[in-house]
């Protein structure tokens, strides 16, 4: 069994979201182990007892109160109306609620009741590099991802055939399901252009056009894989915040493997600008895994000028940039390649400077760290952050 780095409270109500089969239900039937009692709202006559009657599970819970310790709902987004019930049990019990999910949005969306600070929020991702490390290998990471099933699973063809069927049944159809967006044909296909633009500049008028829906559709739709927890963006770095607002994002999906399957990359990968796409999105999205999982207020920025010097990853703590980071494929770096950190160190000199790579060990070339990405990786939670 891969420990999961994530902590998670044992004396206290809480969420945990985390997109589909990334091991959440594993994770909390590993932590609590005793004087549980588990409402499991994926299966049918669950969902339809507790749709039909909330009431019902403080009725339960109530009788069972004297046995138990916490209370398990899991896909808790599928019945908003319980978390009435158990925002009572709260307040009138010593019990503690773990509420998981795969979707925050049908809460907040919804303007379901969040418990007004009587449940602190959690975020499980994929298995971050860190956790399995040992048994695992980047071009693994790069073409299949790292969603549990997949990765745990040995054959290629079993791989492809579980990120098919991901991609297909959960992030097309029970998206639908859930009543998340009303047309899945015009959903999939916005979903197609931006699995293709991944870590790009999103021109929401251009995917508009080619999706033939309006922009404000395409908006909501990237607010939709953001809130369900499949998709990220990166918003550009402005020292005004009304100029950061305004700005384009670059996006990226949550996983490579789910990224590769959208578009239809199911054999080896062997092209170098896809590889540095890929290795990109990886570093990006391990970088925001560790920050949600240590819950560090850091937050993640790109930065380009208007003459395209661009630089891919920007950290920012408390109002103050702590790091700019390329990322490069390759094993060699060239002061050729540092055209958009040496922009970046004219207007922010005091701000440490790194390339993230495949070098073999560190060295600097002026005042730029050059790095292996498995320091960078190894170096999340220490000075650097």
């Amino acid at each position: 069994m891969v420990h999961r780095r994530l902590k998670l409270p044992e004396d206290k109500s809480f969420f945990l979201f985390g997109p589909r089969q990334s091991g959440k239900t594993t994770l909390i039937n590993s932590v609590f182990k005793d004087k549980i009692y588990n409402v499991n709202l994926l299966l049918s006559e669950q969902f339809f007892k507790y749709s039909k009657d909330p009431s019902l599970l403080r009725k339960e819970v109530m009788e069972k109160k004297k046995s138990i310790k916490h209370v398990f709902i899991d896909e808790v987004q599928r019945v908003p109306e319980l978390l009435n019930e158990v925002q009572h049990l709260i307040d009138s019990t010593s019990l503690h609620f773990i509420m998981s999910g795969s979707s925050a949005r049908k809460l907040k969306r919804g303007y379901a009741n969040l418990l007004g600070g009587r449940a602190v929020q959690r975020f499980l991702f994929p298995f971050m590099w860190n956790e399995v490390a040992e048994k695992a290998q980047l071009m693994h990471f790069l073409r299949f991802g790292s969603l549990p099933p997949v990765f745990l699973t040995e054959k290629e063809t079993d791989k492809i055939d579980l990120l098919n069927a991901y991609v297909d049944i959960y992030l097309r159809e029970e998206i639908q399901a859930e009543g998340i967006v009303r047309q899945i044909g015009a959903f999939s296909k916005f979903l197609d252009m931006a699995a293709s633009q991944f870590g790009e500049i999103v021109n929401y008028s251009t995917i508009a056009r080619e999706c033939q829906q309006a922009v404000m559709t395409v908006k909501t739709y990237y607010e939709i894989v953001s809130d369900t927890i499949i998709g990220f963006r990166l918003e550009p770095w402005r020292k005004s915040l009304r100029k950061r607002l305004s700005g384009h994002p670059k996006f990226y999906l949550f996983d490579n493997g789910v990224t590769n399957i959208i578009n239809r990359y199911d054999h080896a990968i062997s092209d170098p600008y896809l590889l540095g796409r890929l290795f990109e999105q990886f570093i990006i999205v391990e970088t925001i895994k560790w920050i949600k999982m240590s819950q560090k207020m850091i937050n993640l920025y790109y930065w380009r000028t208007n003459t395209g010097a661009e630089v891919d990853l920007i950290m920012e703590q408390s109002g103050k940039l702590t790091g700019a980071y390329e990322i490069k494929w390759s094993k060699t770096i060239t002061t050729s390649q540092l055209t958009g950190l040496k922009s970046f160190q004219e207007d922010y000199p005091n701000v440490p400077c790194h390339v993230v790579c495949n070098a073999d060990e560190p060295y600097r070339l002026g005042n730029i760290l050059i790095m292996n990405w498995k320091q960078f990786l190894q170096d999340q939670g220490k000075k650097r952050f």
